[in-house]
C-alpha cells in the first residue's frame, strides 16, 4: 500500500506535529480518503490521525470521521485489555520469582507517549531468562494460552537459533510473545542481548495505574532502533517511536548509549534509527551526535533509501553486493561474521552452483566465497 502523494504528505505532517493550518491545508487536498485510512492503518498511525481530527473535521467526510472514531474505540478497548493482561502476567511471574521485562506495545505507549491509547498495542512482548522458560510457559498455559511455536520434546524450538515462544488465547484473541533473547538481523550475529542486558538498568513505568518494570531510555532507544532496522523500517510508527523517545528523554545519556551500542553491535542500527527520526519526523539530536551519525556513509545511504521507499516500497531493502543485514554491522562485527561458521559453511546453493562428487565435497569451502560474490555482484 503506497497511498497517494497527498495522503503521504498529510501523515508526514502529522508525524512532525505540524501546526493546525498546515494540517488543514493538506487535509483539504485529500481526494481519496479510503487511501489515507488504509495507509495510516498499514503504518500504525491511525491514533495519530484521530488525535488531530478536530483540525480536519470540516473537510473529512462524515463516514471517514465515523470510521476513525470506530478505529480509535477498537484500539482503546484492545489497549486497555492488553494493559490489564500485561499487569496480570507480570504479577503472576513475580509470584513465581520470574523476572520479566515488557517492551514495545502498551508499556511503550505509557512510558514515552504518556498515553496508553496513543499508538496501537499489537501483541504483548516479554523478555525473560531462558532458565525460567518452562515455568513461565506453565503459568501462561494455566491462564488459557496455547503455545503455537513448534518445539522438540525437550521444549526447544524446532527452528534453529529461534528465541521466541508465540502464545495465543482463543477466548479473547490475546497474543503474547515470550522471548529470552533480542536480536538484530537474519542470519543472526551472536550478541547475547537478553535479561542480563536490560535488567540491571531497569526503571518502572505506570501501566493502568500499576508500576511494572521498564527498560531505561538508553536501552529502549537501542531496542527501538534494533527492531526498526530488523524490519527494514517498513512502518512510520517505528520512526515516530524513536523521535518521541528522543523528545521526552532530554536527559538521555548519549555517551552511555554510544558505548553500549558499540559493545552490543548496534551502533549502525542506532545511527540509522536516529537519522530517520531526524530526517523524516524532525527529531532533535545533539549537534555532536548528529555530526557523528552523518559521518557514517553507510548509515546515511541506508537512511536515504528507507526515507525514499517509506511509502513507495515499504520494507524493501537496498540492493547491492553486501546484504542489508551485513551492512547493519560495524566493521569489527562484519569481519567476525565473515569468519564465522555460519558464513563459511557450504549449503545447497553452493552444491547446486557446482556439482561435485562426494569425495570432493570439501572443496565447497573454497567454492562458497566465489559463489557468494557472484550472487551479490551487479550483473
Amino acid at each position: 500500500m503506497t497511498g497517494d502523494n497527498d495522503s503521504q504528505q498529510l501523515l508526514l505532517a502529522l508525524a512532525r506535529s505540524a501546526d493546525s493550518r498546515q494540517v488543514h491545508r493538506l487535509a483539504a487536498n485529500i481526494r481519496d480518503w479510503n487511501s489515507l485510512l488504509n495507509l495510516a492503518r498499514e503504518h500504525r498511525v491511525l491514533p495519530l490521525l484521530f488525535s488531530r481530527i478536530t483540525e480536519i473535521v470540516t473537510v473529512a467526510p462524515l463516514a471517514v470521521q465515523d470510521e476513525l472514531r470506530a478505529e480509535y474505540d477498537n484500539n482503546m478497548l484492545h489497549n486497555l485489555a492488553s494493559a490489564a493482561e500485561l499487569v496480570a502476567v507480570i504479577r503472576a511471574f513475580e509470584q513465581a520469582a520470574i523476572p520479566a521485562m515488557p517492551f514495545k506495545g502498551v508499556v511503550l505507549a505509557a512510558s514515552i507517549y504518556r498515553d496508553l491509547l496513543a499508538r496501537p498495542a499489537g501483541d504483548l512482548d516479554l523478555l525473560i531468562n531462558a532458565e525460567h522458560l518452562t515455568q513461565a510457559t506453565a503459568i501462561l498455559l494455566a491462564r488459557g494460552y496455547e503455545l503455537k511455536t513448534p518445539t522438540h520434546p525437550d521444549g526447544t524450538p524446532v527452528v534453529a537459533d529461534y528465541y521466541e515462544y508465540h502464545f495465543e488465547r482463543q477466548t479473547d484473541g490475546m497474543i503474547l510473545e515470550l522471548r529470552w533473547r533480542l536480536e538484530l538481523t537474519q542470519p543472526r550475529f551472536r550478541h547475547n542481548l537478553g535479561m542480563d542486558w536490560v535488567w540491571p538498568r531497569r526503571r518502572t513505568a505506570v501501566v493502568a495505574g500499576v508500576e511494572i518494570p521498564n527498560m531505561s531510555p538508553e536501552i529502549t532507544l537501542l531496542v527501538l532502533c534494533m527492531h526498526g532496522s530488523k524490519h527494514a523500517w517498513s512502518r512510520l510508527i517505528w520512526i515516530c517511536d524513536v523521535a518521541q523517545l528522543l523528545h521526552v528523554s532530554r536527559a538521555l545519556d548519549w555517551p552511555e548509549v554510544i558505548r553500549e551500542a558499540r559493545r552490543s553491535g548496534l551502533l549502525r542500527a542506532l545511527a540509522l534509527g536516529a537519522l530517520l527520526a531526524h530526517r523524516v519526523v524532525g527529531a532533535t539530536l545533539p549537534p555532536e551526535i548528529l555530526e557523528r551519525f552523518e559521518a557514517d556513509a553507510t548509515a546515511c545511504r541506508l537512511a536515504r533509501h528507507f526515507q525514499e521507499h517509506l511509502f513507495a516500497a515499504s520494507g524493501a531493502t537496498p540492493s547491492g553486493r553486501v546484504p542489508y543485514n551485513i551492512q547493519l554491522l560495524g566493521l569489527r562485527d562484519q569481519i567476525m561474521f565473515f569468519l564465522s561458521p555460519d558464513f563459511l559453511r557450504p549449503n545447497e546453493r553452493d552444491r547446486a552452483a557446482l556439482p561435485l562428487p562426494k569425495s570432493l565435497h570439501s572443496l565447497y569451502y573454497l567454492v562458497r566465497p566465489f559463489r557468494l560474490f557472484w550472487d551479490r555482484s551487479p550483473r
